[in-house]
């Protein structure tokens, strides 16, 4: 499982010039699930992203968690970030998680940051959505499951 987070200022999706979600101060999760991911990939990117000190306290130092800033989620799946670009000109989308599997865990991604007592919002699993955001920083980092060595 992959998650792109960015921090941000604000942020909203959009589906059918529909906004759906929407955050202010927080992180914008663009989340990709894998076809051999499952429950414990979801757990581990949860647990990694809450904990990450990536907000800047009152000495503009990163020291600083979303849980600390009482900041917001907004999560957007994006298979494409399973997508493979190494041969020819057209990327791949094999190890992308088949859609009912892909669906079940960005359900469960979600679940879990709600019981964790984050606010969330999120995008249309499947939908083609516009999303705007405000990168505040910019500060972007990618986090994979596959980077878990416990």
């Amino acid at each position: 499982m992959i998650a792109v987070i960015q921090r941000c200022s604000s942020a909203n999706v959009e589906v059918n010039n529909n906004i759906i979600g929407k955050i202010d101060k927080g992180l914008v999760v663009l989340l990709g699930i894998h076809r051999e991911d499952c429950r414990y990939d979801a757990d581990y990117l949860v647990k990694k992203i809450l904990s990450l000190r990536i907000y800047n306290d009152n000495n503009e130092k990163m020291n600083l968690s979303l849980k600390d800033i009482k900041g917001s989620i907004l999560v957007i799946s994006q298979f494409t970030l399973c997508g493979n670009t190494k041969k020819g000109r057209r990327p791949s989308f094999i190890n992308a998680a088949h859609s009912d599997k892909g669906k079940e865990l960005y359900k469960y991604f979600i679940s879990l940051l709600i019981n964790k007592n984050i606010s969330v919002q999120s995008g249309e699993f499947g939908a083609n959505m516009n999303v705007q955001l405000v990168n505040q920083g910019p500060v972007t980092f990618i986090l994979d499951s596959m980077d878990n060595s416990n």
